[in-house]
């Protein structure tokens, strides 16, 4: 088993995402598990692949450890994947992205409910806004697919309203987003980062919230926790 992700400068993000393939191993024991990055970061995919093949492996299941299937997940890691079973004489496999999953929505409703369980209120459900950002790409397909987490987000809790915003590449850029979202006239505002993993994106969401919540001081604010090695992100994967 093959574990593909992006990569990022962030070593802690670099870190958690070499959490993961761990889990996958302690989950997968009949499979040898490997993992690489397409940049940023090492090892390299093409690293993970030559230990696979090391240890006499001669079919490879290659997974995008990512959210949804933007250009990295549909072109890059493909055409390293292709390049290198071409070369090697290698069949590779290559499995969907983690995408719209029912387990991967409950892994974030997971995350929405310990953040209001850990910052009680008495302002009810249906005055509060929820907040779901994503990375933003420039795949209009990738970008819809977290205005429909948004949605089965905001049906799900009952929300009295919803809004979507990305981190980059796309628009509404976060804090403009959250600027609209302060004007709606919700009491408390839940700001959800839909991302995997850490990073500098992320911190710029929660500065972003920070910022905005300090101008609208009667507005509660609650940031809730990034997906990381939730239970049933690790059962999608599997």
């Amino acid at each position: 088993v093959m574990l593909c992700g992006h990569g990022s400068r962030d070593a802690d993000a670099v870190r958690e995402f070499a959490v993961l393939s761990e889990h996958l191993r302690r989950r997968l024991p009949q499979y040898p598990v490997e993992y690489g990055y397409l940049e940023f970061a090492t090892p390299i995919i093409r690293t993970g692949l030559d230990k696979l093949r090391e240890q006499g492996v001669n079919r490879v299941l290659a997974v995008p450890g990512m959210l949804f299937a933007a250009g990295h997940a549909k072109n890059d890691i493909p055409s390293v994947l292709n390049t290198y079973a071409a070369n090697n004489g290698l069949r590779i496999d290559y499995g969907k992205e983690l995408g719209i999953d029912p387990k991967m929505m409950r892994a974030a409703g997971d995350r929405i409910q310990e953040a209001l369980d850990a910052n009680p209120s008495n302002v009810p459900l249906h005055e509060t806004l929820l907040v779901v950002v994503g990375r933003g790409a420039s795949d209009p397909d990738a970008n819809s697919n977290v205005s429909k987490v948004t949605r089965i987000l905001w049906e799900g809790f009952g929300f009295g309203w919803a809004e979507t915003a990305y981190s980059g590449v796309t628009f509404p850029l976060v804090g403009p987003g959250l600027e609209h979202a302060a004007r709606l006239g919700y009491r408390r505002i839940i700001v959800f980062p839909y991302f995997l993993f850490t990073g500098i994106l992320v911190q710029r969401i929660y500065d972003a919230t920070d910022e905005v919540a300090n101008r609208d001081s009667d507005i509660e604010f609650i940031k809730t926790y990034y997906l990381k090695n939730h239970t049933d992100t690790i059962d999608t994967l599997v």
